[in-house]
């Protein structure tokens, strides 16, 4: 199993040029689904996740080839209705060939996700709006097993934001028969992403970017050509390890437009800030200052954040407090800052951060995806040597971070 090295102290100083949205390709895929045309999708993420959505895509008997950076894929020969238990344990994002798949095919058989252990992330809301739509749907074994001859519109309030849910019920509703409503739906940039993506297959939305998504069901949809979205998490994540350890970086094939709540908090930090239309010019020449925020929903600041920046403030000159209202197992990872000297103590779902003024590095060990990020960026600003284990938690969401973060001067690497 993989690990990485990381001795600390190092200044970060360079330009890093930053990947397409895991949280935006992975449903982008899945709405390939959609249509046996030929769908050409650029700035793909070279990460797990994406390669798990692709067996998994393929498995089903769609065709993907790349091609001049491209990613093309053509479901024309799909003949297997089933996303099985084996492809769908290690990624949740898994769920979302569910709507696409009942909505052209009227079946679907898709195991119940897994993913990373934050909290609990239920399917009930897909089930719902699915069944809102006419289908039938029943739980054996582990699987959910959706049938419906053709969908029909409906108006689907769910009970709480999800993105996924989102997602699934918006692909669903393009092929379903009449007008659908997703009332209270997520406005996440990735959401957003994968509506502009439907609507160039010649979906009818609008409302696009609202929480009300209007869908008027077409018979077919055709292909398309997409670039996805730049990560604004991984954006956030390299700011955060400026934020942590000092020094100037120029961040490229970024989308600040879609980064307001996080780019402010690092203001406040102390990093310095000039942002263009598609890269960010960012110095820090100050230990940061305390910030303390919650996490909420899109446009608020985001839970996959909160650990990276939980990371700085632990190195802040100052005490914050942060609170998690997404996630209710999203602190596992202060117990392994704990381990590097971080001052963190947990009430409820607020953690209070007393920033020290040096970290000293140990071996720690990743419990999910965001979680490893926050121990690198903590690696990185700590005194001595760190060993990052689990790591495949990192990979997961990540391109190649290792690499990216030693050509900007940091002291990485990764262990077999």
């Amino acid at each position: 199993m993989d690990k990485l090295v990381i001795s600390g102290g190092q200044r970060l100083h360079g330009e890093v040029q930053i990947a397409g949205a895991k949280n935006a390709a992975l449903p982008i895929l899945c709405a390939a689904l959609l249509t046996a045309d030929e769908v050409a999708l650029g700035n793909v993420p070279r990460l797990q996740d994406v390669s798990t959505m692709r067996k998994l895509l393929a498995q089903t008997g769609m065709q993907i080839r790349e091609e001049n950076g491209q990613w093309l894929l053509q479901a024309a020969a799909v003949d297997k209705l089933e996303a099985p238990y084996d492809m769908v344990k290690t990624m949740r994002a898994s769920i979302l060939v569910l709507g696409p798949m009942l909505a052209r095919f009227g079946e679907a058989r898709v195991s119940l996700p897994g993913g990373c252990a934050i909290g609990s992330r239920p399917v009930d809301q897909h089930i719902k709006g699915l069944q809102a739509m006419g289908a039938e749907i029943t739980l054996e074994a582990g699987y959910i097993h959706a049938r419906a001859k053709r969908l029909r519109g409906a108006r689907i309030v769910t009970d709480m934001i999800t993105v996924t849910g989102t997602e699934n019920l918006l692909m669903a509703a393009t092929l379903a028969e009449g007008e659908t409503v997703l009332e209270n739906a997520a406005r996440e940039p990735e959401v957003t992403d994968l509506a502009h993506l439907l609507v160039k297959m010649g979906a009818k939305i609008e409302g696009i970017g609202t929480d009300r998504l209007v869908v008027q069901g077409v018979e077919r949809l055709h292909g398309a050509q997409h670039d996805v979205i730049p990560d604004r998490i991984e954006t956030g994540t390299f700011l955060c390890a400026l934020a942590a350890v000092g020094g100037d970086l120029r961040l490229t094939g970024v989308r600040p437009d879609i980064q307001d709540a996080l780019l402010d908090k690092l203001r406040e930090a102390g990093l310095q800030l000039e942002c263009g239309d598609n890269w960010m010019q960012a110095r820090m020449t100050q230990r940061a200052r305390p910030i303390s925020f919650r996490t909420t929903e899109y446009p608020g600041f985001p839970t996959d954040m909160q650990a990276q920046f939980m990371a700085v403030n632990c190195v802040a000159d100052g005490a914050s407090h942060v609170t998690e209202t997404i996630f209710e197992n999203r602190f596992m990872h202060v117990q392994e800052l704990k381990r590097l000297g971080a001052d963190i103590e947990i009430e409820g779902n607020t953690a209070i951060i007393k920033g020290v003024p040096q970290l000293l590095g140990a071996p720690v060990m990743a419990t999910d995806l965001r979680a490893s990020a926050s121990l690198v960026i903590a690696a990185l600003a700590a005194q001595g040597e760190t060993l990052v284990d689990r790591i495949y938690h990192l990979d997961r969401g990540y391109d190649r971070m290792e690499v990216k973060l030693s050509a900007l001067g940091a002291n990485i690497k990764r262990i077999k």
